[in-house]
């Protein structure tokens, strides 16, 4: 008894299949990171505790935080847009002044990546399917 099997293996679409699947992962990376973000900003008039994320008076800050996913380069930049918030927020992630007054370190962004990461593996979880 003999069997006789063709097997063809396209590896264009299966490229074309990692790639729409790795930009899925990267906006829900994205979008996962961003809504982390957002809930560490609170909501208040008074300002917050050094080496804590900024407190927002109006929830403008909230708003600002946005994501964005590169195809070509595949890769996701998540932050506070300078169109609504300006450059007030590198004073804060990072210390130093602005506007003539000086700002403590009250970081948001690295601190949130931080405690994101563990998570961030599973969004690739069974990514690419047939």
């Amino acid at each position: 008894m003999s069997v006789k099997m063709r097997f063809e293996f396209d590896s264009r679409r299966l490229l074309g299949a990692v790639n729409k699947a790795n930009y899925a992962s990267l906006r829900r990376a994205g979008a996962y990171v961003r809504k982390a973000a957002r809930n560490a900003v609170h909501k208040s008039k008074r300002a917050s505790q050094r080496g804590t994320p900024p407190h927002t008076r109006r929830g403008l800050l909230k708003r600002s935080l946005l994501f964005g996913v590169d195809k070509n380069r595949l890769s996701v930049v998540i932050g506070p847009a300078k169109k609504f918030i300006g450059i007030s927020m590198i004073a804060h992630e990072f210390g130093g002044m602005y506007r003539r007054r000086r700002y403590p370190k009250r970081p948001l962004m690295g601190p949130t990546l931080n405690k994101t990461a563990p998570q961030l593996p599973k969004l690739w979880e069974d990514a690419v399917k047939q």
